[in-house]
This record gives C-alpha cells, sequence and structure tokens, in this order.
C-alpha cells in the first residue's frame, strides 16, 4: 500500500484497475502533488489511456470528477474518509449528600446530547481547475490575385486586381509587350489566337500605307506640275 506522499506504484495502478472492472470504486488520498487537497480522500471512478494524458485517473471529490496523475494520489488506508461515532456524554447523576437525613433531595433530568453540527468542507479545498485545450490560430490568407491581358478594338490593355480591390485599371501597352506576356503562358491556343490577331493587323497597317503611298505620289505629282508650271 503507498504512502500518502508517494503517490500510486504500477502494481497499485493495475490492481485500481482490476477493483474497477469487478464494479468497486477504491478510495485514494491526495499526496502533496496535488496541492490545496492534500490529504482529502476521494474515489477512483475510471482510468483512461495513459499514452493519451499523464492525468489518467479520474477521481470523484465532492460533486466533481476530475483526472489526476498517479503521483497525486495514493491508496487510501482502511477507514479513511469514515467519520468515527462521538461518544455521547454520561447525564448526571447528583450524589447522595452525606446527611442522615435527605429530606430535600431533587432529581435532576439529564443534560441533552450536545447537537451535532453538519460540517462545512473547508474552504481552501478546493478541486484542481479543468484544463482548457488551445486552439491553433489559423493564419489569414491573402485575397486572390488577377492579372488580365486584353484585345478589343485594336488596342492591347492590361489590368489588375487583388480580390475585389482594384489594383491597376486597364492601360494600353505595346503590341510587343503583348507578345512578351503570351510567350510566358504555355497553351498552343493563345499563341494560335493571339498570331491571327496580330496577321490581321499588320495586313490592315499594310493596306492603310499602300494607300498612304498612293495618295502620296498623287500629291507630288501634282505639286511636280505646279512648279513646272512657272
Amino acid at each position: 500500500m503507498g504512502a500518502a506522499g508517494q503517490g500510486l506504484s504500477t502494481d497499485e495502478v493495475q490492481s485500481i484497475r482490476e477493483s474497477l472492472a469487478a464494479g468497486r470504486k477504491p478510495k485514494v488520498v491526495f499526496t502533496a502533488s496535488a496541492g490545496q487537497i492534500a490529504g482529502q480522500v476521494g474515489q477512483v471512478v475510471e482510468l483512461t489511456d495513459p499514452t493519451v494524458s499523464d492525468d489518467f485517473v479520474v477521481v470523484r471529490f465532492g460533486r466533481d470528477e476530475l483526472p489526476f496523475s498517479p503521483a497525486d494520489v495514493a491508496v487510501a488506508p482502511r477507514g479513511a474518509g469514515r467519520k468515527a461515532a462521538e461518544p455521547q456524554p454520561e447525564p448526571e447523576v447528583d450524589a447522595a449528600p452525606a446527611a442522615a437525613d435527605p429530606e430535600f433531595v431533587l432529581d435532576r433530568a439529564p443534560a441533552p446530547a450536545p447537537r451535532e453540527e453538519p460540517k462545512a468542507e473547508s474552504a481552501d479545498a478546493k478541486p484542481a481547475p479543468a484544463r482548457k485545450a488551445v486552439k491553433a490560430v489559423k493564419p489569414k490568407t491573402p485575397a486572390g490575385l488577377t492579372v488580365t491581358l486584353a484585345y478589343a478594338d485594336g488596342e492591347w490593355t492590361v489590368a489588375a486586381q487583388q480580390g475585389s480591390k482594384s489594383l491597376a485599371k486597364p492601360y494600353v501597352v505595346k503590341p510587343a509587350e503583348a507578345l512578351r506576356m503570351v510567350a510566358l503562358v504555355d497553351v498552343p491556343g493563345v499563341h494560335e489566337a493571339v498570331e491571327q490577331i496580330m496577321a490581321a493587323e499588320r495586313a490592315e497597317a499594310e493596306q492603310q500605307a499602300e494607300k498612304l503611298r498612293a495618295e502620296l505620289a498623287e500629291i507630288e505629282a501634282r505639286l511636280a506640275e505646279l512648279r513646272e508650271a512657272r
């Protein structure tokens, strides 16, 4: 049997486990490592998994059932926790006077037994507070970022937005810059679409240049005629 300051041994823990399996709730006394309730008596109601927590000895103390480690409790000695019967005081009996003629001897009623007041639990004997689990705080992830390269009305534009916030309004970029951006995207369909747009723009630009060259040649011929007419 373990002493009140030593805690439970491995054999005593096994003995308590067998008693619980048989339907009994062994009594234990709290050791000095249990704190303010040292010396108080409780009942073991359960042994949880010792691999999950060191406090696997569940003890009923008063109205609470709290977990403790084997070092916090020891096997209670026999008779621990029982209130000893208080002896009742014997009624007082007046001794007979030594005089020969006891003419005025009065019998006294026995004094009533003192009323037993219920013992209040010590204010210092507070159960150990239950341990609260600490939840891990998940870091806040930043809002998504969207960069858009668009083509409309013969112009290439770039815009950027993070979540619902606009970081950059659509602004015009040169076709060569747009081609460099598209080259970073390894998607064949995108490359083909951009090439078609560029080819159409080149063809239109060549037509405009040819038209302008023809108009310029016509203007130069007219100018030459005007010079010869001087």
